[in-house]
Formats: structure tokens, C-alpha cells, sequence
């Protein structure tokens, strides 16, 4: 299984799978040169990036992302801020501190290479990492997969079919009939079971602070962008929106009952508007989907009576359940499964969350998270630029009212007798991601992608 933990991780944006994946793969480079005692040798690193990882690389930043990787950073640790000003590393040579700590010089021009119509075998997000010392000897070489979400397998784990984030759980699940199975068995909501997993590896004490601490994260991001002024970072040219809109919302009055929607797509437009611009967000299930899960949840905290805390607990482990179906049973990614793997998810996750947050059965959750997915099946991916900014932002603000409105059509039935089941959803869902033509799976070669004029580099 994965974490709640590794489901919702806090990074940098514009992108879990071009930009959170590639630094921790950068970074994972280094400790295994460091573990192998070849650091201290090292005196040029070449990362080559594949598939979509080399299509909209620059527009997702995933070289300044391997920069900073090099350097030793985190997507959780890592200053926004620095981040931004370490983009200047990428246009001259120049010397970088491996870790920190070891001086290399480095040409982005010759040591970060840009693969373009070439894919790697096992996944459209690939990069391959070569170390050479002093005589020009290749000294060690690696090759990582950033598979959605900004989790990434080496070489070796992605032809074995495992992964060094897994751990046992006393109810492991794969698909949505074994995660209900185990809940009419012992009794358990979702959000419980999920619980009862995560205290293998933390207390629930631990457990709980750290999804309050997710929750305050991606309310942060809202306030941070609420504050925001001008055009979003690319050359697109498009303007932040979210501050605008706060304060005709503000003028508005709540006599309007469709102004509800209106704080929706404000919540979401919020967050992925300061995804867009790298700052800090909640990978909910990826960055390009960033915004429905906090914007649902605000949504919750605005309007359900009652509402605490403790919901926040039973949304999060509720989402992150759904989010593991998804992981086993298709993909969290883009360049594998179009934007239903990302919007499509995110918003399944809401719904089913939201769902148990109003006190739905096992079944109406599931039902809920069925419906989410099923109005997005066959979403494509198509990013104008090679950026996360259109259609990417809007489409958070259709996902999180689609999340809401599956949720009500959930509560309003018993759970028991739709027909189409989350599992079967799931599969129609990866049988549709896998006959989508690659131009539709975020490489900017089809959709809106050709239909807008930019200036932006999209490869």
C-alpha cells in the first residue's frame, strides 16, 4: 500500500509528475551515488529526459526541477522563492553544490537534454541519469519514471511491479470490492479502515496532525493566491483571477444561490492559479488537479452545518482510499491516462469524500466516487504552451462542481442500485487511456494545444 501521506504530499508547482517527480529522481540520484561512495567522484551529471517529460519539460519545469534536485532540495522543502531564483541557473554555465555540498560545473545546455519523440519502454515520463568523473567515465547511470502524482520508480522497480514507498497494512485492497469487503467484515467506515492502516506506521495522534497540516497547507495556498496580482509566469499572458473574484464575491451577498458555485471555482481557481506560478500546494492526487479537493473542502467547511476538524480526518483517509483504487487500478498520470487521470480523479475523490463527510454509507461513497469518474471518462490532456494554465485551471473549477454534484446524487439514492460499480469505472477508464492517441496525454501536440497561438516554449 501507500501512504495518505504520499497520496497528499506538499511540493512546489506547476506539476507533480514533470516537476515534484524529477526532483525527487534527481535527488534519489544523488543518495544512491552517495550510498555507493561515487560522489565525491563525480564531476558532471547528464539527465536526458523522454516522452512527455522532454515535450513539455520547459513549460512544466522540469529542468529547473532536476536543478534543484542536484542541489539537493525537496518539493517539501524547498523555498518557493529560491526556486524561482534559482532559474537563472538554467540559461549559462555555471557551478552547483551537489547536495549542497560537492561543486560541479554545470551546462544546461549539454548536461540537461531534451529527448524529443523519443520514449522511454515503460512509461511516457522517463529520464535517464548518468555520472562521470574526472577522466570522462561514466561512473554510474539510472533510469526513473515519474508516474503521476509525483511518485517515481527506478528501472529495476518498474519492471518488477514494486516500489520502495510500499509497506504492509492489516487490510490491504487493490479494487473497490476488496476495500468494502474489508469494511462489511470488520464493521469500519473507509475512512476508518484507512486509519487503521496508517497506524501500522504512525500514531493517530501523528496521523491526525499531519492531515491538519495538509488541510492548512491548501487553505494557505487559497490565501496566498487571494493576495496575488497580474499574469501567470510562461508567456501565456493569462491573468490570476482568483483576487478579482473574491471581492465581487465579497460585494455579492449570499442572496444568490448560484453564487455557491461561484466559491467553488473561486477555491479552486485559487490553487491552481498559484500552482501555475510554483508556489506551494497539496499534490491532490497530481498539481494539475491541485484545486478540487481544497476547493470541495471549503466547500464542506462554508456550507456543511457542523463541520470540524474531525471531517476533515474522515475526507482525507476517504479521498486517499479512492486515490489507491485508482493508483492500482489505471494511473494518477496524464502522459498514460489523459486528464481523466488527474481531473478525472480528483474529482472522484471529492465526491466519494464529501459523501462521507455527509454521512454516506460505504456504498454511497462509492457510488459517489463511481459518478465523479464516470463524467470524466475519455478527458484529455492537451495543455496550451507545455503549461499548466489552460485549459488546466478552469478545468479544476468543472471537476470540484461535478465532485459536489456526484455527492448529492449519492446521498440521494441508497447506494445499492446503480449499475455501473467504481471498479468497473476504473477499468473502462484505463481501457480508455490506454486507446487515446498520445497527442491528448499531456504533449501539447493535439486538443487546445494547437488551436492557441502562444509564444510559449511548448518543447
Amino acid at each position: 500500500m501507500v501512504s495518505v501521506f504520499q497520496i497528499f504530499s506538499i511540493g512546489i508547482g506547476p506539476s507533480s509528475s514533470h516537476t515534484v517527480g524529477p526532483m525527487r529522481a534527481a535527488r534519489r540520484f544523488l543518495v544512491e551515488l552517495f550510498e555507493r561512495e561515487f560522489l565525491e567522484d563525480v564531476v558532471r551529471i547528464e539527465t536526458e529526459l523522454f516522452g512527455s517529460l522532454a515535450m513539455t519539460g520547459r513549460g512544466h519545469a522540469t529542468d529547473l526541477a532536476v536543478l534543484l534536485g542536484l542541489e539537493g532540495e525537496t518539493p517539501e522543502g524547498v523555498d518557493p522563492a529560491y526556486a524561482e531564483e534559482r532559474r537563472a541557473g538554467l540559461k549559462q554555465p555555471g557551478e552547483i553544490l551537489l547536495m549542497g555540498r560537492y561543486p560541479i560545473l554545470f551546462d544546461p545546455e549539454k548536461d540537461l537534454l531534451f529527448r524529443v519523440g523519443k520514449r522511454l519502454r515503460f512509461h511516457s515520463n522517463g529520464m535517464k541519469m548518468s555520472a562521470f568523473n574526472a577522466e570522462g567515465k561514466k561512473i554510474y547511470t539510472q533510469v526513473y519514471y515519474s508516474v503521476g502524482g509525483g511518485f517515481v520508480v527506478d528501472q529495476h522497480e518498474a519492471t518488477q511491479g514494486s516500489s520502495a514507498s510500499g509497506w504492509q497494512v492489516p487490510f490491504p485492497f487493490k479494487t473497490a470490492e476488496e476495500l468494502l469487503n474489508h469494511c462489511r467484515q470488520t464493521g469500519l467506515s473507509i475512512w476508518e479502515l484507512v486509519l487503521e492502516n496508517e497506524k501500522t506506521r504512525s500514531t493517530e495522534e501523528e496521523i491526525r496532525k499531519g492531515l491538519l497540516n495538509i488541510w492548512h497547507t491548501m487553505k494557505a495556498s487559497v490565501e496566498r493566491s487571494l493576495r496575488a496580482e497580474g499574469e501567470l509566469p510562461g508567456g501565456l499572458r493569462v491573468l490570476r483571477r482568483a483576487g478579482p473574484l473574491y471581492r465581487q464575491l465579497l460585494i455579492a451577498g449570499d442572496e444568490d444561490p448560484t453564487l455557491v458555485m461561484e466559491w467553488v471555482s473561486l477555491f479552486a481557481l485559487a490553487v491552481n492559479e498559484e500552482n501555475a506560478a510554483g508556489g506551494r500546494v497539496v499534490t491532490a492526487p497530481t498539481n494539475g488537479a491541485a484545486g478540487i479537493i481544497p476547493a470541495v473542502l471549503h466547500y464542506a467547511e462554508k456550507y456543511e452545518p457542523f463541520f470540524s476538524e474531525d471531517d476533515v480526518v474522515v475526507f482525507l483517509l476517504t479521498a486517499a482510499a479512492l486515490a489507491i483504487l485508482y493508483k492500482e487500478g489505471a494511473s494518477l498520470s496524464a502522459a498514460e491516462m489523459g486528464c481523466q487521470g488527474e481531473v478525472g480523479v480528483a474529482c472522484s475523490m471529492a465526491a466519494g469524500a464529501l459523501a462521507a463527510v455527509m454521512g454516506g454509507s460505504i456504498e454511497q461513497v462509492e457510488n459517489a466516487a463511481e459518478i465523479g469518474m464516470e463524467h470524466n471518462l475519455g478527458l484529455t490532456c492537451d495543455p496550451v504552451g507545455g503549461l499548466v494554465q489552460i485549459p488546466c485551471i478552469e478545468r479544476n473549477t468543472m471537476g470540484a462542481l461535478k465532485a459536489i454534484n456526484a455527492a448529492k446524487l449519492a446521498m440521494r439514492a441508497d447506494g445499492k442500485s446503480h449499475r455501473v460499480s467504481l471498479d468497473a469505472v476504473i477499468r473502462a477508464m484505463r481501457e480508455t487511456g490506454e486507446n487515446m492517441k498520445s497527442i491528448y496525454k499531456e504533449t501539447s501536440e493535439g486538443g487546445l494545444a494547437l488551436q492557441v497561438s502562444v509564444a510559449a516554449p511548448a518543447c
